[in-house]
């Protein structure tokens, strides 16, 4: 029974997973009108991705014009703005193909679907149309020019909207933003724009997510999640790209006082800037996904009468794709007692720790262990693997795949390795102090420790008063959530920052624990020792795979080999 148990909550963990992974089915062309449908846009993908199309190319200039033509029949006014590409933008372009240009001349695209009221703060949205160096760039960022045609079109099929909605289709962004600063620095309708939608890609597909807002996002926040049906992202994410010196055509337009929301999608990540990246490679799914969002997010702005006023940051957070949870700080702090509560009266009802500090210092020694031990493991690994080797960004994109993998083989081994300090045991000491730490340091990052606990915690409590062989299913069901939330959001991690810093995914192992010890109530140490180094040898070999393949045929043309 207790091993059927096991592999239920297993189970059920890969299933909410791939749920919570997986992006929507493309709808055809034969949907309604109103709404959006990949196979729709896919037609203007094909078209705009034939052939790359840098800026100051003829191919930028053809894929301009099908653009402003595409606006032209959705009936909106349509203007183009020029201007000269910098000298850090030169630089770029000279190291892209060999012969740094004496000049380029950039153009935005900005078209206007008039609302209702026009004297109300306008909806930007915005992608851009230029791509690097010998990439089609179906992904960045044709995926986000057709998501707002699409949109339009079928926001115009359904009827007017309250207040305009602005594209804005800029040029340049991948030789620094240059169109995007023009605009937010000197285009008079800059004034007018009270809410910005940008879409972007850094890979051929994958869920869209928000991961980026403007600060004190709590009504915006509120806003998303009543809009969006199937949303992604999360307050984590937004913290960690913060940190991260990564850019995109928002950056310049935070400085404004807007609402502003930035999706994109990061899946199939070898495909970022690659020649590979053709519209047969795009996954459609990932256009439906991100049109959806743009559609719907659109028209909730759109349709307002009045747009979200600032709202102090709320922890916010998909749950498998099905529906946002957000909170702002007090709730936060409530839940944390909560969850701190539930782990004290698991711990003071586990007669394998009751009455002995040893054993309960074994607990704590087990979550240390998997945190240290695994994220050293997880390091050495990656160095292994070539983390540390010269030039090899795009190489380690198309790796992420089997480094992921490896993470999560290390994991197991890890967990398989400690499992004579865990088994047995409920509640978790140090989850708790975790969490209060990121309450205390980054409370809109807390979730990512606090639900994993929270309902580990009811788990233990309520299978602690259900009679045998009822008590299975609270296990099942808090193993099942607790299982595929944290493999959800370490696979988001590692498709983000995980060729760079895996060793994040030891502390996602550690929360595994206190509901591990409530499934397994022991183990035989041999043989979780023998899994342990059949784990870790796989992991190991898949490292030097990585390390010893030939460059994968994706990696962007511009970029060096492997070192």
């Amino acid at each position: 029974m207790r091993i059927l148990t096991f592999f239920a909550a297993l189970l059920g963990a890969f299933a909410l997973a791939i749920i919570g992974t997986t992006p929507p089915g493309a709808v055809g062309a034969n949907a309604p009108a109103a709404d959006f449908s990949a196979a729709r846009a896919m037609e203007d993908v094909r078209i705009i991705s034939a052939r790359p199309h840098v800026t100051g190319s003829p191919e930028n200039a053809v894929v301009r014009t099908h653009i402003i033509g595409r606006f032209e029949e959705l009936g909106m006014e349509v203007t183009a703005t020029q201007g000269q590409v910098p000298e850090r933008g030169l630089e770029k372009m000279g190291h892209w193909s060999g012969t740094r240009p004496d000049s380029l001349t950039f153009t935005n695209i900005i078209a206007t679907l008039p609302g209702r009221d026009r004297t109300k703060p306008a909806v930007l949205l915005m992608a851009h149309h230029d791509t690097v160096w010998n990439s089609p760039g179906a992904p960045d960022d044709t995926a986000g020019i057709v998501s707002i045609i699409e949109s339009l079109r079928a926001s115009s099929a359904q009827g007017q909207l309250e207040r305009d909605v602005v594209a804005l289709i800029t040029d340049a962004e991948e030789l620094g933003l240059v169109g995007a600063r023009q605009f937010f620095a000197e285009n008079p309708l800059r004034t007018r724009i009270g809410a910005i939608i940008n879409v972007e890609a850094r890979g051929g597909g994958g869920r869209t997510t928000l991961f980026q807002t403007s600060r004190n996002n709590g009504n915006a926040v509120k806003l998303y999640a009543n809009a969006v049906g199937t949303p992604g992202g999360s307050s984590l994410a937004t913290f960690v790209y913060e940190a991260l010196p990564n850019d995109t055509d928002l950056t310049p337009a935070l400085e404004m006082d807007v609402v502003a929301y930035n999706l994109s999608f990061i899946g199939r990540p070898g495909l970022y800037h690659s020649p590979k990246a053709t519209p047969d490679r795009l996954d459609q799914g990932s256009v439906q996904d991100m049109g959806q969002q743009t559609l719907e997010l659109m028209r909730a702005l759109g349709g307002a009468e009045t747009l979200p006023a600032a709202q102090p940051n709320r922890t916010f957070f998909d749950l498998f794709g099905l529906v946002v949870i957000h909170y702002g700080a007090v709730v936060g702090w409530l839940l944390l007692a909560l969850t701190a509560a539930l782990h004290i009266f698991a711990l003071r009802t586990n007669t394998q720790v009751l009455g002995n500090t040893n054993r309960l210092w074994r607990s704590v020694a087990a979550s240390l262990s998997v945190i240290i031990g695994g994220g050293g493991l997880l390091y050495a690994l990656n160095w292994l693997s070539g983390s540390t080797a010269p030039n090899a960004y795009y190489d380690r994109l198309a790796a992420t795949p089997m480094l992921e993998v490896q993470a999560l083989l290390i994991c197991i081994g890890i967990l398989a390795a400690t499992a004579p300090l865990w088994a047995g045991r409920k509640g978790s000491v140090f989850g708790v102090v975790i969490a209060l730490a990121a309450q205390i340091l980054a409370p809109t990052t807390a979730f990512i420790v606090v639900f994993p606990l929270l309902i580990s915690g009811l788990a233990t409590v309520i299978a602690q008063f259900t009679p045998k062989p009822w008590d299975a299913a609270p296990k099942i069901i808090g193993g099942a959530l607790v299982g595929g939330f944290l493999l959800q959001y370490g696979h988001q991690l590692m498709q983000g920052v995980g060729p760079s810093i895996p060793s994040l995914t030891a502390l996602l192992a550690a929360l595994t624990l206190p509901l591990l010890g409530l499934l397994i109530p022991a183990v035989n140490a041999r043989k979780s020792l023998g899994l342990a180094i059949l784990c870790i040898f796989a992991a190991t070999a898949i490292a030097l795979f990585v390390r010893l393949d030939p460059v994968a045929d994706t990696v962007a043309d511009y970029a060096s080999l492997k070192g």
